[in-house]
């Protein structure tokens, strides 16, 4: 409502009220370890350098005696927290104008849609999922895109599955296979078995003595560091780091079909991997075995199962290897899918660390690969 001012005795104008305008605080990266100029880890934190819209940490190198502000998008007028939200707005499916719309609602600045526009063409290399949006539109709403369920397993995780990319992944004839996993997907939003999680044990708090010496484990730089490389730009709690790169993931890449999944497993499961299936799974658990998918991918013909590590190649290798093996082996009982079809990784903003679980698990003796030369033929394709 209008508000009305006085001017010279009875003069009367109409003056608009004010909107509050969010100020976004500091969105550099979450943890700075060394000066960008010098290499030198003596930095210290230094005030703080204020924008129109936001609040941006300063550092002090010690040794070159130079100030930073640490971000690796330079040049915008706008928080890049508002411009990956925008991005993301646009790609489950609303139109510039109501991504514009949702944007003032956020932050309480009108953000013109050739703005949006721009960064939409800008962040396109990275957000490839623009080109499947028009073929998922047709499937799903913007409103339907997107199905999250609120997990209370000990703490909250946000469970949520992209609709639109899942049918769309599994449209092509290499993942028509992973049918199931869509099945079990749907089913586990409204038939989790939540008391599993309540008073279950962690996966990735098991002991396993799994032999790493038929491991390949292959260390490459992967789409998913560049990814994690933009959108933890936009996060200053480091508690946040997961949430933010899952939902940016998840909106925006082309592969990303689910975060935050949960698996279980009991000791029926494991009996029958071990006797049936010859598994070499040197574990025995008293207790249902439960554990959430950071990031769920289907691609070039596997399912990957992805863990945000943060300083991934400093991170203890063998406990990250026994937990995403759980995880597959888990997932495999779930569905019905086999471990052969299973990618398992960890990465960073700057490593990828990846195997196959089926290399923990299965080992084939000599012999054996000469009296089944098809057990030998499914080795060798997957690059034992």
């Amino acid at each position: 409502m209008r508000k009305k001012r006085k001017i010279s005795g009875t003069r009367e104008v109409l003056t608009q009220p004010t909107r509050e305008v969010k100020v976004v605080s500091d969105f550099s990266a979450p943890e700075i370890s060394q000066c960008p100029y010098c290499a030198s880890k003596e930095i210290i934190k230094r005030g703080k350098r204020k924008k129109k819209l936001e609040v941006r940490q300063r550092y002090y190198c010690n040794s070159c005696k130079r100030s930073f502000v640490p971000q690796t998008v330079k040049g915008k007028q706008y928080p890049l927290k508002m411009i990956l939200d925008g991005l993301c707005y646009y790609n489950i499916g609303h139109s510039f104008e109501e991504s514009s719309r949702l944007l003032k609602e956020e932050y309480g600045v009108k953000i013109d849609d050739s703005t949006l526009s721009d960064w939409v063409k800008e962040f396109a290399p990275l957000c490839r999922y623009e080109r499947l949006r028009p073929y998922a539109l047709k499937l799903y709403s913007p409103n339907q895109m997107i199905q999250t369920t609120h997990l209370y397993h000990r703490q909250v995780y946000d469970f949520s599955v992209h609709r639109g990319k899942l049918a769309l992944v599994l449209q092509e004839h290499q993942h028509s296979k992973f049918e199931n996993l869509r099945e079990y997907l749907e089913a586990i939003q409204s038939e989790c078995p939540h008391q599993f999680f309540k008073d279950g044990a962690r996966m990735s708090e098991q002991k396993v003595d799994f032999s790493m010496e038929k491991v390949i484990l292959r260390n490459k730089n992967n789409f998913a560091n560049r990814v994690a490389g933009l959108a933890l730009q936009a996060v200053s709690d480091n508690k946040m780091r997961h949430k933010a790169l899952q939902k940016f993931m998840l909106c925006n890449d082309s592969v990303t079909v689910a975060v935050e999944v949960p698996v279980y497993m009991d000791d029926m499961d494991l009996a029958h991997m071990q006797e049936e299936l010859n598994f070499k799974i040197p574990l025995k658990i008293d207790k249902v075995l439960t554990g959430h998918i950071d990031i769920l991918q289907v691609r070039n013909g596997a399912v990957h199962i992805l863990d945000y590590k943060p300083n991934a190649a400093k991170g203890k290798e063998a406990d990250t290897v026994n937990q995403l093996t759980l995880y597959a082996l888990a997932l495999s009982r779930l569905t019905g899918l086999r471990v052969y079809d299973f990618k398992c990784a960890w990465f960073d903003e700057n490593d990828y660390f990846e195997f196959f679980p089926l290399h923990i698990v299965y080992k084939l003796r000599d012999r054996a690969r000469r009296d089944d030369p098809a057990q030998a033929k499914m080795f060798e394709a997957i690059g034992e």
